[in-house]
Parts: structure tokens; C-alpha cells; sequence
């Protein structure tokens, strides 16, 4: 303190649990900048594993600023040495995180106490006591999987989403819940515009971020785009991992993918993305730079340059080419066989892998997830009684799809060309159906192929109240079916062999 009173300056130390000191900082009169940390959490409440011990000038106290440090960078705990006000003697004041709590306090305070007082504190009993109510509380009000990843949601909430804001957040849950995600909380901000350099304001991504340390969470997902400039704004504020939404489906397709020409679509589509992001910080790519599906930090980050990148890019562009070719030939053959192709589209998760199993009799892997088919599977309608027919079954569409998923996909739903009737499959029993129908339509009109005719058939009908069913269909012109009890497969069956009379092709 008296160095501190000499120099007119902040001077402050990390010390280690070892008791030794990693840092000497030497800062303003009115404030201390604590560097770049090299330690890892560590310990079962994942607190750094340091804490900060610095001096204030004009007996001041632990100031909101020391709290902040405390909170972005998972201190064990922070403390000041003052002076008492009128006394001229020694006091300390120390701040550390509290467990989640009815009272919702994010820090508890010890002091100011003298530098006596401190003798009677055993640092290493109270640090293991704190660990352990951390780890307590989290078990009180969460009970997870402990195998499965913990993130905590930010939804930016725009007026023009108002109306459907409890499906938007569903649908995020859910894509979570594919990539192997828990969801622990969720923060909702309805601002008037996106922030600039945070989407959110800063003191929320710190409320954030107290939040995530109570939880034991390790992993932000933001349901907006984080541009480049954003990611880095956030990762220098926090070392959690920051994802966005285009992040979390990059990796569901990651984990996903079986085939080789599925790895090598999402491998361009992560390159794309990480491509004008390399300046940001290396742990928001933890979850894409290690490969396809890679879950592990992200160390390779920093041997990656955008050179590299290009050339992979390229790599990968020609190779996506050579299969494009192998595809046309396969559809050029089709073409010349003459049996007429349709295939199934429609928002993902709302059945087309089952109903391609009940049209062609077949037995296409079916998961409850979005996303569960990335590669096109084809197959023949199996009915003697019946004209042959080809049915193709496309990945699922979802609202904002991301541009690099749409063009690494391209070759995907290039098979769209070729199909005499694209049928639209509809999960009637979702509340958002309609505005996820015309998310469809909107991809449609990107392909380029919104002329092509289509049929519109509602699925999962033994979900919801038919008394209002026969005016929706009337209204979309639709056929109602539900995969799950195989009623109205026949009716369908039907229907579809009516439409390519219509467009000209006799029963073969």
C-alpha cells in the first residue's frame, strides 16, 4: 500500500492456489488493467484458479469494475487493500461469486476487515467450501446428462418477431438438442436495434456470464448471425465459447454426415464460415476448426491462414464438381428410363424420411431431429398394383437458412431439376406451420425452381383437432396424412398418380 500511496498508481498481483504470485501489475490511479491470463479453469466450479489482490487509492472499495474482472474471467475471488476512512489503518475488502440463489445475488462480499482478521481465513478450506456450493446448487436445480454439453441461449427478440416468439425459441432448443447440446437457460433481449459491436449490450453479456459460471456452463449460443467484428468483441470480454445459430446447424450437419460427399459439403461450409472470422478469437472455433464434427478446443486456429483456407476451398469446389458430374450422369439415365420422379421437401423435422419409408417401402435410418437426412435418398415405389414412380427424399429446409449451408448444398438440391412434382411436406401440428411453409417457399425461390408443381400435404394430423382441418386443406389446396398411424397413404398415393397424368405421363 505504501508503494501504491508513493506512485499515485494501482498496483495489484495474481496469485496462484499455490500462493505464488504469476502477475505483477502496475496500473492507474484510478484503475488496473489485469492482462491476458495463461491459466485454465480448473477445480470442480471451474473458477480460474487465481485471484486478483490489488490496492485502492481515496478508500475506495471494491468498485463495479473489480465485480466485472471478477465475473468475465471466473476469479477465484478479487480483493482491495484501502484505508479505512478517518482511521489511516489497512483494511481489506474481498469479492467472490455466489452460487445461484432465490435472492439473486451474483457476488458476496467479506469486510473490509483489518489485515489481522485475514489471518483467521484459511483461503484453501474456503475456496474448496465455495467450489462445493457451486457444485451443490447446480445439482439442486438442474438435473443433465453429464455426458452431454450445457449452453446457455441468448434470443435477440426484433419487433418483426414478436408474434411467434415461444416457437423460435423451441426451434432453437431443439436444434441444440441435435447437436448434443443442453440448454440450462435462456435470456431473452427484445432491443430496438442489434448492437454493434455486442448484437446485446455489454452489461447483459456480463449478466451472461455470471449466469453461466452459476450453472457451469461453458458454451454462449446467440440465435442472430455474429458478425466477425461481434465474435470478437464478445470473446474479449469472456473466454466461454460463442457460437451463433449458423455455428450450431454448421455442427449438426458435421456430426451428421456419413457419406463422403456430405463431409466434403460441410467441410466447405465450415471453411466459408471461418474464412473472414480468422481474426477473432481461436476459442469460438472450437467447435469447427478440428475438423469434421470435431467437439475439442480449437489449437489448430492459429496455424490456419486464409491462404490455406482458400486452398482447401478450392480443393474441396473441385472435388464437389467431379461428384456433380457422376450425379448428372445418374439423372441423365433416369431421364432416358422415362419413369417420372417427385420428390419430397418441406421444413426439417416434419417426416420425409418416414413418409419416403411408407411410399417406396424401404427402410431410410429416422430420427426425431432436425436435420436427421443430409444426403438425397432415392428410391422406387414398391406397389405391383401401381406405375413405377421415383421418389427423393432432400435435406430439410429451416428458416434463415445460412448462405454457405444453401451453396455448399447446391449439388444436394440440384436433384430438385429433375422432379415432375415436389411434394411439401407440412408438420400441420406445429403452431408456426404456415410461416415455416412459406420458409420453404422462400428456399424454393432462391433454387430457383418455385415453378415447379407442387403438392402440399399436411402430416402428423393425429396430433391435432380435425374439426378444422378440411377448411386449412381447402385453403392450401392440401393432402392430409399421418405417417405415424399410415393413414391417408393410399388417398396420396392416388393423388400423386393424378398430378403426372395430368403433366403427361400414361401408366407404364
Amino acid at each position: 500500500m505504501q508503494i501504491s500511496k508513493e506512485t499515485s498508481r494501482q498496483i495489484g498481483l495474481i496469485i496462484n492456489r499455490r500462493g505464488l504470485v504469476e502477475y505483477v501489475i502496475v496500473g492507474e490511479r484510478g484503475r488496473i488493467k489485469i492482462p491476458p491470463l495463461s491459466t485454465e479453469r480448473v477445480g470442480r466450479a471451474r473458477f480460474r484458479g487465481v485471484r486478483f489482490v490489488h490496492t485502492h487509492l481515496n478508500n475506495e472499495l471494491l468498485s463495479k469494475e473489480d465485480l466485472t474482472d471478477l465475473a468475465l474471467l471466473q476469479l477465484d475471488l478479487v480483493a482491495c487493500i484501502t484505508e479505512r476512512k478517518g482511521e489511516g489503518a489497512e483494511a481489506v475488502h474481498i469479492g467472490h461469486l455466489e452460487p445461484e440463489n432465490r435472492k439473486g445475488k451474483a457476488w458476496e462480499f467479506i469486510g473490509p476487515v483489518s489485515m489481522q482478521e485475514l489471518d483467521n481465513i484459511d483461503f484453501t478450506q474456503f475456496i474448496t467450501e465455495l467450489e462445493n456450493e457451486f457444485v451443490k446448487a447446480r445439482g439442486r436445480f438442474y438435473v443433465v446428462d453429464k455426458d452431454r454439453e450445457k449452453c446457455v441461449l441468448i434470443c435477440v427478440i426484433l419487433p418483426k418477431r414478436e408474434k411467434n416468439i415461444e416457437d423460435h425459441i423451441a426451434e432453437l432448443k431443439d436444434l441444440c438438442y441435435s447437436a448434443g447440446i443442453t440448454v440450462l437457460d435462456t435470456f431473452v433481449q427484445r432491443p430496438k436495434e442489434l448492437h454493434p459491436k455486442y448484437l446485446i449490450g455489454k452489461g447483459k453479456i456480463e449478466e451472461v456470464v455470471i449466469k453461466c459460471q452459476q450453472l457451469g456452463v461453458d458454451l454462449i449460443v446467440f440465435d442472430e448471425e455474429l458478425y466477425p467484428g461481434q465474435l470478437k468483441n464478445i470473446s474479449s470480454v469472456t473466454e466461454l465459447r460463442v457460437i451463433d445459430r449458423n455455428q450450431l446447424i454448421l455442427d449438426i450437419f458435421a456430426s451428421r454426415a456419413s457419406t463422403n460427399e456430405a463431409k466434403i459439403q460441410v467441410e466447405l461450409a465450415q471453411l466459408r464460415y471461418i474464412l473472414p472470422r480468422l481474426a477473432a478469437k481461436n476459442t469460438a472455433f472450437s467447435r469447427l476448426t478440428g475438423g469434421i464434427g470435431a467437439r475439442g478446443p480449437g489449437e489448430t486456429k492459429l496455424e490456419v491462414d486464409k491462404r490455406r483456407v482458400r486452398d482447401k476451398i478450392a480443393f474441396l469446389e473441385k472435388r464437389l464438381e467431379e461428384i456433380r458430374k457422376v450425379r448428372d450422369k445418374k439423372r441423365e439415365r433416369r431421364r432416358f428410363s422415362g419413369i417420372p420422379i417427385i420428390s419430397i421437401i418441406g421444413y426439417t423435422n416434419s417426416g420425409k424420411s418416414t413418409l419416403l419409408n411408407l411410399l417406396t417401402k424401404s427402410k431410410v435410418e429416422v430420427e426425431d431431429k432436425p436435420f436427421s437426412t443430409l444426403n438425397p435418398t432415392t428410391r422406387l415405389i414398391k406397389y405391383p398394383q401401381r406405375r413405377n414412380i421415383i421418389v427423393t427424399d432432400t435435406v430439410g429446409f429451416i428458416k434463415d437458412l445460412p448462405q454457405v449451408l444453401l451453396r455448399a448444398f447446391m449439388a444436394t438440391l440440384e436433384e430438385l431439376e429433375d422432379a415432375r412434382l415436389l411434394l411439401h411436406l407440412v408438420d400441420i401440428s406445429a403452431p408456426d406451420f404456415e410461416e415455416k411453409m412459406l420458409a420453404v417457399e422462400n428456399i424454393l425461390s432462391m433454387l430457383n425452381v418455385e415453378g415447379k408443381k407442387r403438392l402440399i400435404v399436411f402430416n402428423k394430423i393425429d396430433r391435432i383437432d380435425t374439426t378444422f382441418l378440411k377448411n386449412i386443406e381447402d385453403r392450401h389446396r392440401a393432402i392430409s396424412i399421418s405417417c405415424l398411424k399410415e393413414e391417408g397413404i393410399e388417398r396420396l398415393l392416388q393423388t400423386i398418380e393424378a398430378e403426372l397424368l395430368i403433366n403427361g405421363f400414361s401408366k407404364q
